[in-house]
């Protein structure tokens, strides 16, 4: 067996079985399972398993594996699934399903106020992206490398001709992000996703150059191809959605599979081009304009807030929302200068991480915690170091976040002068952003000014936990032999 299904057998006992499985999923770090019954998990178990690098109890219940790993993982689970290993009698299993229904009802009310869940669809949205984001992202540039040498009269015929292919095969998925956001939103929101992805890509046809009228008191508007963006692609996919929805209930079944996708496209395109392109247009603008603004005149101020509370963010559910703000930013100017600052706050947790690991020199089972999880928190995997280490002490995660602030401080002050310091794409973090690493300076430049970020927030996260993560009594009750 190997060490990926030996894991995946490890969790699925530990969760309960498969009996105590509603339904389950992966992003790119994390196996993301709903349980029927919550109390049937064996959290401690869960954790100690070789390979696990922690755990968040949400509305799912998510078991951090790191990237890579976790779609092995994913694979494995679902095969000792669909093979039975995992299962227990079907008397065993009807009793647990009606055990763990008032339980799940209640965590669902607890969990899914309106506004969180939205977030979550929107965020849904994005997170399949993620691995071509990142991929096409680093193509981009590899192109844009490539391009720069051939700037500087470093030219090979091979390079002439290899840059134009590696720039199309980087560029092709930026170009149709509009149409994806589409599909994977009208999934989200229960319609058929080819729906979604066929009013999405009116936003990008080029003939709308052609479409001009004009509205009282505003006066002529022509439309651009890309106008909306990303967010109008989302307002019309989740419209499509609900309008389709509503049709099948009230079509004959004789008439419904030719009637209801043609009255849906044709409503929500008029309404995507006579309100949500122009609409969309202008708050697309808009999120470009503020962040740029907020940035470029906030400079350190605005960076260190924005750094400092995005753990806390992420802890509410409320960083989805930053989602497609970063995807705007990409679609308009190739980068997204938020995600970078934003980053600063895993590095202040690495910096706390070392702190808390010299301070207490006596407490074995968080020193090997660290240990083990130290590695991926320099990778851009907070989870471990949060929900495993500083989260649980209290003080310490305070002053993890304030450390990551000053990473943030550094590259405000780089926005500032108009240099942002951005990324290509959305996901990665630590250093395993650095290949993704852009903006108006130089590649290396960028990737320099980056470094200092995440080196000031490991040194602020550490001598602020170090000095102040710690009361006299919390290092009392911490700072004791165990193993």
């Amino acid at each position: 067996m190997n060490q990926h299904r030996t894991l995946a057998q490890e969790i699925l006992n530990a969760v309960g079985g498969a009996s105590n499985i509603s339904s389950f999923t992966n992003c790119i770090t994390r196996l993301r399972i709903n349980p029927v019954d919550p109390n049937k998990i064996d959290e401690a178990r869960i954790k100690k398993t070789k390979g696990v690098l922690g755990v968040v109890n949400d509305e799912t219940y998510q078991i951090v594996l790191g990237p890579g790993t976790v779609n092995k993982v994913a694979d494995e689970f679902t095969s000792l699934i669909q093979s039975g290993e995992g299962s227990e009698s079907s008397a065993a299993s009807a009793q647990v399903q009606d055990q763990g229904q008032d339980i799940k009802a209640e965590l669902k009310k607890k969990n899914n106020t309106p506004f969180k869940n939205f977030l979550r669809k929107i965020g849904n949205i994005f997170i399949p992206m993620i691995p071509a984001l990142v991929g096409a992202g680093l193509i981009n540039g590899i192109a844009g490398l490539m391009a720069n040498l051939m700037k500087t009269g470093f030219s090979p015929e091979w390079m002439v001709t290899l840059q134009p292919i590696i720039s199309v095969i980087g560029s092709a998925f930026f170009l149709y992000l509009t149409v994806f956001a589409g599909l994977n939103a009208a999934k989200e929101f229960g319609g058929t996703p080819s729906l979604g992805g066929a009013v999405s890509a009116i936003i990008i046809a080029p003939s709308v150059a052609d479409i001009t009228y004009s509205y009282p008191l505003i006066g002529e508007i022509t439309l651009n191809p890309g106008q909306g963006g990303i967010i109008g692609a989302i307002f019309a996919a989740i419209l499509i959605s609900y309008l389709e929805k509503w049709l099948r209930k009230r079509m004959p079944a004789a008439i419904d599979i030719i009637v209801t996708p043609t009255i849906a496209l044709l409503v929500v395109g008029i309404v995507t081009i006579f309100v949500f392109m122009p609409l969309a247009g202008v708050v697309s603008q808009g999120i470009g304009s503020v962040t740029t603004w907020l940035l470029a005149n906030g400079g350190p101020f605005s960076g260190f807030v924005l750094a400092a509370s995005f753990l806390p963010l992420v802890m509410f559910g409320l960083h989805q929302a930053l989602i497609p703000i970063h995807a705007e930013l990409i679609t308009q100017m190739g980068y997204t200068a938020l995600l970078p600052i934003l980053a600063m706050a895993g590095a202040g947790q690495v910096g706390a991480a070392i702190a808390i690991y010299m301070k207490l020199k006596r407490n074995k089972s968080m020193r090997n915690l660290i240990k083990g999880v130290l590695p991926v928190g320099f990778l851009g995997i907070g989870e471990p170091l949060i929900y495993g280490v500083s989260l649980p002490l209290g003080r310490p995660f305070v002053t993890a976040c304030i450390g990551g602030g000053f990473g943030g401080a550094v590259l405000g002050l780089y926005a500032m002068s108009g240099n942002f310091i951005g990324s290509m794409a959305i996901g990665p973090s630590g250093l395993v952003l650095v290949p993704l690493v852009t903006g108006p300076l130089s590649i290396g430049a960028s990737i320099i000014g980056y470094l200092l970020g995440l080196v000031a927030s490991y040194i602020a996260g550490f001598l602020l936990t170090y000095f102040f993560g710690f009361t006299k009594e919390l290092l009392l009750e911490h700072n004791k032999d165990t193993e």
